[in-house]
């Protein structure tokens, strides 16, 4: 008889104890391989005077990288999924919250 794999289920839970912590962003660029997708989270800051001047002549504006991620991309069609469902939950708990205002 051969020996057969053993299966063992377990869920996995992020250890807060470990990594950077949290990081802000409000950007996000994707960029993809026959491979992976790279998401690029960025810190967009409002523009002074000075950066919208460089704006306009170079046509770039320079935001901070927060974080840097790269996605296997079997595991994009999964965080699409949770990321409609989480919006469809936040959506329906603050559908009654009055006015929106701008996001700082």
């Amino acid at each position: 008889m051969a020996d057969q794999p053993k299966q063992i289920n377990f869920s996995i839970a992020p250890d807060e104890g470990t990594g950077p912590g949290r990081q802000y962003a409000n950007f996000c660029a994707v960029q993809h391989t026959p491979f992976d997708f790279t998401l690029t989270f960025c810190d967009m800051a409002p523009l002074s005077e000075r950066t919208m001047r460089e704006a306009e002549e170079e046509h770039v504006v320079r935001a901070p990288v927060s974080a840097r991620i790269v996605l296997p991309v079997q595991f994009v069609g999964p965080l699409i999924a949770a990321l409609q469902e989480n919006l469809r939950v936040y959506t329906e708990s603050t559908q009654n919250q009055g006015p929106k205002g701008p996001v700082h």
